[in-house]
């Protein structure tokens, strides 16, 4: 039985608990929050006792093993590594950190103490992932990947009346590509590995973040292009295409229906049938790590979550998307 702790009360937080409560397991032993009030109306609800108002407190307790972390994405690095320094396995959502220096600093923080850090990226833990890694070599020489995620945000709306809410703040390392880009870019890597040029054009809102992007990624043999936004929808797929035919992908963040079409016309669908919710497969990943003695996941390995943070970080560069946690 592994014991977590959760950092972060927020609706990712929910999914993440409904999900891995499907594992015998997990066990959540308790929540973290920056107020007692909210932290034990959190705690409540899953029938947890212990509430914790500081990380290092948390870090030091002996009623946790592993902790996730759902908080904004400018705290991952500190929290984690304050976390890994006592001996706490971390399943941190995505992306990792605010940057490739912290994400360079976090898996030092984890082989220095020998505990388990992945990066909670659910697509590349999925059913419908695996069927698209197994059915690559039947589109024969691959030429181009596209990955699409446009997805309107629910706050964009009211950033536009002038209330700024977190996902558009820069303080907390936000934006259209840290929050949906990064799903387009994380299979591409776990695919096809490091590209060797990025160029990324996108729009900036006067916050300081983006709310949209496009990326064209070149590779010794393929390209990749790369769309992603927070202030407009899109309904096309993504695909995968190859000199024989394409694999098609509904989702490219969560790959549920996935289909060959190969030249000259002909389809079969390869999917494969999720049997849980979508962040079950990573929490099975994490606890199935730990069990097993070994320090990271073969597949949101640290080289993985750093290639991806250093090519959004060359992607922020372009555009012009400054943190201020990119000058500590």
């Amino acid at each position: 039985m592994i014991r977590f702790g959760i950092i972060g009360t927020n609706w990712i937080t929910d999914s993440f608990l409904k999900a891995a409560g499907d594992l015998e397991d997990f066990k959540l032993a308790a929540v973290y929050s920056r107020t007692e009030e909210k932290g034990r109306e959190f705690a409540d609800k899953y029938g947890v006792q212990t509430v914790f108002t500081d990380v290092e407190e948390m870090a030091k307790s002996e009623v946790v093993d592993a902790v996730y972390i759902a908080s904004p994405n400018s705290f991952h690095s500190k929290q984690a590594i304050m976390l890994m320094n006592h001996g706490k396995h971390v399943l941190c959502e995505k992306p990792l950190a605010s940057n490739a220096g912290e994400v360079k600093d976090m898996i030092a923080a984890a082989k220095e103490n020998k505990v388990v850090m992945m990066e909670a990226l659910k697509s590349t833990m999925l059913p419908g992932f695996k069927a698209i890694q197994e059915c690559l070599p039947r589109i024969e020489t691959i030429r181009r990947y596209v990955g699409n995620y446009c997805q309107y945000s629910s706050r964009y709306d009211a950033y536009k009346e002038g209330n700024i809410l977190n996902a558009f703040k820069p303080e907390f390392s936000n934006g259209a590509l840290m929050d949906l880009g990064t799903y387009c870019i994380y299979p591409l890597v776990v695919l096809f590995g490091k590209p060797l040029t990025v160029k990324a054009s996108g729009i900036m809102l006067e916050s300081g973040v983006d709310g949209e992007g496009s990326v064209l990624l070149t590779y010794e043999s393929m390209e990749a292009v790369i769309t992603y936004s927070k202030i407009t929808d899109s309904f096309l797929p993504s695909e995968i295409q190859g000199e024989k035919g394409s694999i098609v992908i509904d989702r490219i963040h969560t790959p549920e229906k996935v289909e060959i079409r190969l030249r000259g016309g002909s389809t079969e669908e390869v999917s494969r049938t999720a049997d849980h919710e979508p962040m079950y497969y990573e929490a099975k990943e994490f606890i199935s790590l730990i069990q097993q003695g070994k320090l990271e996941s073969d597949i949101n390995s640290h080289s993985n979550s750093l290639t991806v943070m250093e090519i959004m970080d060359e992607i922020r560069s372009q555009i012009g998307v400054v943190y201020p946690n990119d000058s500590k």
